[in-house]
């Protein structure tokens, strides 16, 4: 019997927010901090969502992650449809996540709803570009991987 394929993926993440005295209060600091890996050509820039004293022009976990569950969506959608002969113009996703806080500060993602809007060149295959989605869906590592439930809302031109 043989193995099934093993792949690892490392990141770094950097803080960045010491305002000169570290953590000696909670609003002290800053939550700012990169994310960068090997070889890449540009560091995330990250904090935490403004709500919980973060910078809002910089990316917070949360929306890191609904963007990977929405790439990991449309790579397969995309994968399917070249495989399927279905060929795709444009795609683009509005995905929302939310995520509920509890009383004693900590919080979980309840849901994500993606929002993929896709162009094909063939009128007659919507159907079938819209049937990719759900196809998609269970083969995603990143939706297989979470807890909650991950939607999606398709809609095909």
């Amino acid at each position: 019997m043989t193995a099934e394929p093993q792949h690892h993926y490392r990141i770094n993440t950097r803080w960045t927010g010491n305002l000169t005295s570290g953590t000696s209060t909670y609003t002290a600091y800053s939550r700012n901090h990169e994310l960068s890996g090997e070889g890449k050509s540009a560091a995330i820039a990250g904090s935490s969502d403004p709500a919980f004293r973060g910078d809002p022009s910089r990316y917070n976990p949360e929306e890191l992650l609904v963007g990977a569950l929405s790439a990991c969506h449309m790579l397969w959608v995309l994968h399917l449809c070249a495989s399927a002969g279905v060929v795709v113009t444009e795609y683009s996703d509005d995905a929302i996540g939310e995520m509920v806080e509890h009383g004693d500060g900590s919080g979980e993602f309840t849901r994500v709803v993606l929002r993929p809007r896709m162009r094909i060149t063939d009128a007659a295959r919507i159907a079938e570009a819209v049937a990719i989605q759900d196809r998609a869906h269970p083969v995603c590592c990143l939706a297989r991987s979470v807890n909650f439930a991950v939607e999606h809302e398709p809609v095909v031109t």
